[in-house]
């Protein structure tokens, strides 16, 4: 009897939350000052509570984007929380809690999902994120963890230039530059998908992989004109949209392989609206915009097996650093992913 008293209080120690454990609290990434990638820090700061409106979800990944490494140097500042602030913007997770709202819940706890986090309010390095409801999206079934944390910022930018900026339809022609990263992956499969013809910049080491998403045309940067390549495979006739995700005078040359009608659209920088007109085109610029409709529709797609996310690294929340200094490189194929959970 007194074995089986000791085995039990034991065994109930064993089972017991260590001492030190609170459930306020959580491990996050910071960005303590604008500047280096020195300024990110792992910290365990206050856990956040739902608002009216919106969900607490416990994270188990967060994607990392181009946007990360700009906004920690503080490139655009005015758009962003002051410091100290938790970056990331694409999350994965469970839902741990409701903030207190009026009707029925479109979601309930232990839900999986995941969601774009808007720039002005970020939070996804973190063990958890509060997320407005309208913005959150059921998980794909056919993605992991992973590769559903990959997907909104990027899918979403993609999403929303080639549909409702450019009004990309099926028969038409795509230019998309910058077609192996994180936009450009995306916005291949979308394009596809629609069945649209796809002419893709890219270097050659990822000719085989966007060929693979649905690519048909594809032209090496680094040896080839890519007005050359697409007045030669259109006799002329140019293409219906372009996707800049590059700026600059990749931006300034598409102007002319465009047919009038058609539309320059940048997620960088704006385009010469002047020379546009002159062209007979539509010339825009942009900046994603959470949607909790649209990454439902994205994920429809994955389930179907039509969209894929690929990642190219996988590392923990603590290297945090080392994962925007990856992506600042500019050489990322897909998408760059923290495991947190």
């Amino acid at each position: 009897m007194h074995l089986l008293l000791f085995s039990l209080l034991a065994l109930t120690s064993f089972l017991a939350p260590a001492p030190d454990s609170d459930s306020t609290k959580m491990s996050a990434i910071r960005v303590t000052a604008f500047g280096g990638p020195e300024t990110l820090k792992l910290e365990e700061i206050a856990r956040p509570v739902p608002r009216d409106g919106e969900a607490l979800i416990r994270v188990h990944a967060a994607g990392v984007n181009p946007v990360d490494w700009k906004i920690r140097e503080g490139k655009l500042k005015g758009m962003t929380p002051e410091p100290p602030f938790i970056p990331g913007y694409d999350i994965a997770g469970i839902v741990d809690a409701l903030g207190p709202s009026e009707g029925e819940p479109k979601f309930k706890l232990g839900d999986d999902v995941y969601a774009y986090l808007s720039l002005t309010s970020g939070g996804g390095y973190a063990e958890y994120a509060c997320v407005p409801v309208k913005n959150l999206a059921k998980k794909p079934r056919k993605a992991d963890w992973v590769e559903a944390a990959a997907t909104p910022l990027a899918g979403l930018t993609a999403w929303q230039a080639l549909f409702d900026q450019a009004n990309l339809k099926a028969g038409q022609t795509v230019l998309i530059h910058g077609a192996a990263g994180g936009v450009g992956h995306f916005a291949v499969q979308f394009a596809k998908a629609k069945g649209a013809k796809v002419f893709a910049t890219a270097s050659p080491a990822n000719h085989d992989f966007l060929k693979g998403l649905g690519a048909e045309v594809l032209i090496d940067y680094n040896t080839q004109k890519f007005e050359d390549v697409v007045k030669e495979k259109t006799g002329g006739a140019g293409v219906d949209v372009v996707l800049d995700t590059i700026g600059g005078d990749t931006q300034s040359r598409s102007i002319g392989i465009i047919k009038k009608g058609g539309t320059l659209v940048s997620i960088v920088q704006p385009p010469d609206l002047a020379k546009c007109k002159a062209a007979g085109i539509t010339g825009k610029v942009f900046l994603v915009q959470p949607s909790g409709k649209q990454l439902s529709e994205i994920a429809a797609l994955i389930d179907e097996g039509k969209v894929t996310s690929h990642v190219s690294e996988t590392l923990p929340l603590a290297d945090a650093a080392k994962a925007q200094e990856i992506s600042k490189a500019g050489k990322t194929r897909g998408k760059i992913v923290l495991k947190v959970k």
